[in-house]
C-alpha cells in the first residue's frame, strides 16, 4: 500500500523529464454559457446571480462516473456528502437547504434535461442523473432560484450530450477497493441529420461498511432531431434499477469509533434494505417563431420501491404506526411551456418569457410489519394501505434586460403544491386528508459592468420552502395520520457579488448572502423509527462564497472553491426524543451544515494525452442536531489523486484512468444522519481506496 500511495509522486517525477514543448492543453473555459436563470443561453459572467457550469471534461476526467458528488464540491455554496449509502443518495445542501434530509434530496430543485428530477413535493433522487452522458451541470444559488418554484433553495440542472459526427461505439471497465467493479458500454453520433446517444452501465461494490452492497444498472437513450428548418425535438428515456441494496444504517460514536466499518446489529437482524426500478420518457421540443422561441417539454414515468427498515418488533410504529416495510408504485409526470420574446422599440435588449408548469405524482404507499413470528426481515402484516398525490401548477413571468452597462432581471412565480392522502387501510379512512400550500415568490437582480472584466451585482427574492411527503407522514406524539397541521417554510434572500476577470487566464467570483426564514421545518420527534417534524420559527443564514479558475500557464491550472456559511437558529423551539423534551436554544447552529468548506484542485496537463491532478477538500465540524450537545462529526482534510491518459491509433480511441481517493488514509465521518432518534448520526468515509479503469472507443 505504501508502494501504491508514493504513485501519484513518482508518476509526476516522471513526466517532469519529458519535454512539454509540444503540448496542446485547452484553456479553462472561463466564461461558460447557461441556461439557468435567465431560461436562454448567456454568459455566466454577465447574469446578476451566482451560477456555475461543470463541463464535460471535469465531471469525466479521472473521474469515476458513479456519484454527483464527484464533480459538485467544485461548487461554493454547496455541501455534497456521499453518504457510502446507495439505498439513501447523496447528500446535497446548498447554503444549508436540504442539511437537514434523511434520504435522497430535498430542498434544492433536480431537472435532468428539462426534465424534474423532483417530485411536487420537493424530494429528488440525483442517482437519476447520468453521468456518462452529460456535457454540463449547471447550479444556481441565491434568490433567482425562486423562480423554479417551492423548494427551490438552489437548483442544479445536468444536461446531456447531444448526439453528433461519425458514428461510434465505446466499452469500458473500472476497478477498485472494496470490490467495486463497473462496466459501461456507449454509443452515439449522427445518421441522416438524426442524433443519437445510447450508454449504458452495470454497478457492483460490497461497500465499505458492512452490510453495504450494491447493484445499480442504469441506462439513457436520446434521439435529437430537427422536424424542420425551425424546430428541433429530443427524445429521451432512462432507467435506474437496484435490487437489493443493503442499507447500514448509521452508527452511535462509540460503534464509529471502535470499528468504522461496523453497523448496528438492528440492520444485520432486520436484514434492512432497497430496492428501486425507475423508469422515465421524456420530450423536448424547441421552435423559433419569428423574433420570439416556443419551448414545450414533457414527460412520464413510473418508480417502484420497497424498503425493509429496523424499526423493531413490538413498538407502536410497528404495530400501529405503518409497520417496518414501505412499499410503493409511483406514478409521475408532467409538462412545461414556455414562450421568450425580445421586444423591439426599447433601448437595449429586452426579453420577456412567460411560462407554465405541471407536476404530479401518484403513490399506491403500502406498509408491513418486518417479521412473521419470529422471522426478522421479512414482509408481515399489513400496517399501511393508502394513495398518496402530489401535484403542482405554477404559472411564471420574467423578464431580461440588458441596457448599457445595466443587465437586469425580476422575475414572479405563483407556486401552488397540494398533497392529497387517501386513506384504504383503517375503515373510517381517518388518515385521508388535503393539504394546499401556495405562495406567489418574487426575484429581482441587478449587474452592473464596472470594466469590461469587473461585474458587480445585487440580488433579492423571496421563496418557500413545502413539507415532503415523507415530512408529512407522521403526526407528532405518535398520533395517526398525516401531519395536515405542517406550514411550508418562508425565506428572504438578500445577495452581492462581484465577477472579475484577471488578464485572460483566471475568473474570481466572489458572493456575500443573507437568508432569513421564518417557520423552519425541523424535528419535532423521533422516537423507534418514526421522525415527525414541525415548524420551529426562525433561522439566520449568512455566508461568503468564493470561486476561482485560473489557467497558470500552458500546462497547469488550478480550481478553489471556498465557502463560509453561519447557520444558526433565531428563536427557542422544543424537539422530542421519545419522551424527552429538549430546548434547542436561539443561536444554535443548524446540524448538517460546517461553517467552513474549503475545494483546491491542482491540474497537470504536460502532454495532449495525459492530465492529472490533485484535489484537497477540508470540511469543518457538524453539529448532528438541533441542541448541539450530542459529538459532532470532527472536521477533516483529505487529498485525492488522479490521471488520465489517452492514445490514439486510426479509428481507435483508448483511454486509461488510475485513481487514489483519501491518499493519506485519514479516518473520518463522511456524512451524517440529522436527528437520529437512536443516535445513529454517523456514516463512516472510506479510507485510502483505489480505482483503475480502461476503455476503448470506435470511430466509424
Amino acid at each position: 500500500m505504501k508502494t501504491v500511495a508514493r504513485a501519484p509522486f513518482v508518476l509526476l517525477t516522471l513526466w517532469g523529464f519529458i519535454g512539454t514543448s509540444h503540448a496542446q492543453s485547452p484553456a479553462l473555459e472561463l466564461d461558460p454559457s447557461v441556461v439557468s436563470g435567465s431560461r436562454s443561453i448567456s454568459s455566466s459572467f454577465d447574469l446578476p446571480y451566482s451560477v456555475d457550469a461543470i463541463s464535460r471534461e471535469q465531471i469525466s476526467d479521472g473521474q469515476l462516473g458513479i456519484n454527483a458528488s464527484e464533480a459538485l464540491s467544485r461548487v461554493p455554496g454547496l455541501v455534497v456528502q456521499n453518504r457510502q449509502n446507495y439505498a439513501q443518495d447523496l447528500q446535497i445542501s446548498s447554503r444549508g437547504f436540504g442539511a437537514r434530509s434523511a434520504f435522497g434530496v430535498r430542498g434544492i430543485k433536480l431537472i435532468a434535461d428539462g426534465i424534474p428530477a423532483s417530485t411536487p413535493d420537493g424530494q429528488g433522487q440525483a442517482a437519476t442523473f447520468n453521468l456518462d452522458t452529460a456535457e454540463r451541470i449547471e447550479v444556481l444559488r441565491g434568490p433567482a432560484a425562486s423562480l423554479y418554484g417551492s423548494n427551490a433553495g438552489g437548483v442544479i440542472q445536468m444536461f446531456s450530450r447531444e448526439g453528433g459526427g461519425p458514428p461510434r461505439i465505446g466499452a469500458e471497465t473500472l476497478f477498485g477497493s472494496d470490490g467495486l467493479n463497473r462496466n459501461h458500454l456507449s454509443a452515439e453520433g449522427a445518421v441522416e441529420g438524426a442524433g443519437f446517444v445510447l450508454d449504458a452501465s452495470s454497478l457492483d461494490t460490497d461497500g465499505y461498511r458492512d452490510h453495504s452492497s450494491a447493484r445499480r444498472d442504469q441506462t439513457f437513450a436520446k434521439l435529437n432531431f430537427k422536424p424542420d428548418d425551425d424546430s428541433k425535438m429530443a427524445l429521451i428515456y432512462s432507467s435506474l434499477e437496484q435490487n437489493g441494496t443493503q442499507d447500514p444504517l448509521g452508527q452511535t460514536w462509540a460503534g464509529y469509533k471502535a470499528d468504522p466499518r461496523s453497523v448496528t446489529p438492528n440492520a444485520l437482524n432486520y436484514n434492512t434494505r432497497k430496492s428501486i426500478d425507475h423508469q422515465q420518457l421524456g420530450m423536448n421540443y424547441e421552435r423559433y417563431i419569428g423574433d420570439a422561441t416556443l419551448q414545450v417539454n414533457a414527460y412520464t414515468g413510473q418508480r417502484s420501491v420497497i424498503q425493509y427498515l429496523s424499526i423493531p418488533k413490538g413498538t407502536p410504529a410497528n404495530e400501529r404506526g405503518g409497520g417496518g416495510v414501505v412499499q410503493f408504485d409511483r406514478t409521475f409526470y408532467g409538462a412545461g411551456v414556455r414562450w421568450l420574446q425580445p421586444v423591439e422599440g426599447v433601448a437595449g435588449e429586452l426579453t420577456l418569457i412567460g411560462g407554465l408548469d405541471f407536476d404530479q405524482s401518484q403513490d399506491d404507499r403500502h406498509g408491513y410489519q418486518n417479521y412473521k413470528g419470529s422471522q426478522l426481515g421479512v414482509k408481515g402484516e399489513e400496517r399501511r394501505d393508502e394513495v398518496d398525490t402530489a401535484r403542482s401548477l405554477d404559472p411564471y413571468i420574467q423578464a431580461n434586460w440588458a441596457l448599457g452597462r445595466w443587465t437586469l432581471q425580476a422575475g414572479l412565480r405563483h407556486s401552488t403544491m397540494e398533497m392529497d392522502v387517501d386513506d384504504k387501510f383503517l375503515s373510517n379512512g381517518d388518515a385521508s386528508g388535503n393539504k394546499r400550500y401556495q405562495k406567489t415568490t418574487p426575484s429581482m437582480s441587478a449587474l452592473y459592468a464596472f470594466t469590461e472584466n469587473l461585474h458587480g451585482y445585487v440580488s433579492a427574492g423571496k421563496g418557500f420552502e413545502t413539507p415532503t411527503q415523507a415530512e408529512l407522514a407522521y403526526a407528532p406524539g405518535g398520533d395517526e395520520g398525516f401531519n395536515f397541521g405542517l406550514k411550508p417554510s418562508q425565506s428572504t434572500q438578500y445577495e452581492i457579488g462581484l465577477k472579475a476577470k484577471v488578464g485572460q487566464d483566471t475568473r474570481i467570483n466572489a458572493a456575500v448572502f443573507q437568508i432569513t426564514t421564518e417557520d423552519e421545518l425541523v424535528v419535532a420527534g423521533s422516537d423507534a423509527g418514526r421522525t415527525s417534524y414541525q415548524n420551529a420559527g426562525r433561522t439566520l443564514r449568512r455566508g461568503f462564497e468564493l470561486g476561482l479558475e485560473s489557467q497558470l500557464s500552458e500546462h497547469w491550472s488550478t480550481s478553489l472553491a471556498y465557502t463560509r456559511l453561519q447557520a444558526t437558529y433565531d428563536s427557542d423551539f422544543v424537539s422530542v426524543s421519545g419522551k424527552t423534551k429538549n430546548p434547542v436554544d436561539k443561536g444554535n447552529y443548524l446540524p448538517g451544515v460546517p461553517q467552513t468548506t474549503l475545494f483546491a484542485e491542482l491540474n497537470w496537463k504536460p502532454r495532449d494525452w495525459v492530465s492529472t491532478a490533485v484535489e484537497g477538500l477540508y470540511r469543518s465540524k457538524v453539529y448532528v442536531e438541533d441542541t448541539n450537545q450530542q459529538r459532532a462529526a470532527p472536521a477533516y482534510s483529505v487529498f485525492n489523486w488522479r490521471a488520465r491518459f489517452e492514445q490514439k491509433a486510426q479509428h481507435w480511441t483508448f483511454h486509461q484512468t488510475l485513481r487514489l481517493d483519501n491518499l493519506l488514509d485519514r479516518q473520518y465521518v463522511g456524512s451524517v444522519i440529522v436527528g437520529d432518534g437512536n443516535h445513529r448520526y454517523y456514516e463512516a468515509a472510506p479510507g485510502r481506496s483505489w480505482y483503475a479503469g480502461a476503455g476503448a472507443e470506435y470511430n466509424f
